[in-house]
């Protein structure tokens, strides 16, 4: 009986911690790449007015990208991870690659960085992490905690990719819903 009840506490024990071990706040696996424009009335070939892309309150890029994979995990306490291939530009004078010209005719790399939004409703709260470089072929890697910390529920975020400092968004991550893979 001794034994039974030894177990019995063992396992009360480690069953908090066990519960802890995935602490995943939201997890998102794939990526949209922005177009700037969400519609313009009318069927002319121009439109005297359009809808600007604004997710969350963040403006969109001005030239459309696209991305050809994205993964990212968010820890509770704002850990995140985050790795994206081939974020480009799918318009403009650098299609296909994630350089941007300069005022001398030249090219230059990116920084990016990610912002979380858990808010579905004003006022957003955007939590981001530092600026990490942006290959030429549109490669990055996130390795951060998120600033503020995220609260305690996320249950319809938007997980933004932006050009630092404090920039446009170029590219969205898909929620993961289930833990199937």
């Amino acid at each position: 009986m001794r034994v039974v009840n030894l177990l019995a506490i063992a396992v009360v024990s480690i069953a908090p911690s066990l519960a802890r071990a995935d602490d995943t706040l939201v997890k998102f696996r794939g990526g949209i790449g922005v177009d700037g424009v969400s519609g313009a009335p009318g069927t002319d070939p121009t439109a005297a007015s359009v809808n600007r892309n604004i997710v969350r309150g963040v403006q969109p890029a001005g030239t459309p990208w696209a991305i050809a994979d994205f993964v990212a995990d968010v820890k509770a306490n704002g850990q995140i991870k985050a790795v994206g291939r081939g974020l480009i530009f799918s318009g403009g004078n650098t299609t296909g690659t994630a350089l941007v010209v300069t005022p001398s005719g030249g090219t230059a790399t990116l920084q990016v960085f990610a912002t979380l939004i858990c808010e579905n409703v004003a006022p957003f709260v955007e939590r981001s992490t530092k600026p990490v470089a942006l290959s030429a072929e549109g490669n990055f890697s996130i390795d951060d905690v998120l600033s503020p910390a995220p609260p305690a529920s996320c249950a319809t975020p938007a997980l933004l990719i932006r050009v630092a400092p404090g920039g446009p968004w170029f590219s969205a991550g898909i929620q993961k819903f289930d833990d199937g893979d």
